[in-house]
């Protein structure tokens, strides 16, 4: 239950944001579409950050790790999360969060993905897209 109220108030932060038009958006190497929802200019802290991650259909990224605690709540499509070898399958409304120490490959199924990942603390977005073309 608390988990469906933070969830909730995040995607009412986000749809503000998203609407009033100020959403950045990032595009990485494999096409993967990164709407930044929550950052420190909407939030005035770097507690956390929030993006909208959209995957085509069919895609893998590399193998990486995360400085921050890195969650992610499947909004559409099929999502698999492996995680230190050990594939994770998400559906909508299904949630997994990962770990700094944790290795992650993420995958999408054959329609693609969109899931609402948080960032705990801030300051992910930044070393996220480093190499992604901003839109």
């Amino acid at each position: 239950m608390a988990a469906r109220v933070l969830v909730g108030l995040f995607l009412m932060i986000a749809v503000t944001h998203a609407q009033d038009g100020r959403a950045k958006v990032f595009i990485s190497p494999g096409g993967a579409e990164l709407r930044v929802l929550v950052d420190a200019t909407v939030l005035g802290g770097t507690e956390v950050e929030i993006g909208e991650l959209t995957f085509k259909a069919n895609s893998e990224s590399a193998e990486h790790q995360h400085g921050v605690t890195e969650t992610f709540y499947v909004l559409e499509g099929e999502l698999t999360q492996v995680v230190n070898g050990k594939p994770i399958k998400l559906a909508p409304r299904m949630v997994a969060s990962i770990r700094t120490t944790d290795h992650v490959i993420h995958k999408a199924g054959p329609n693609g993905a969109k899931a609402l990942v948080i960032w705990a603390p801030g300051g992910e977005i930044a070393r996220v897209t480093a190499r992604w073309k901003a839109q």
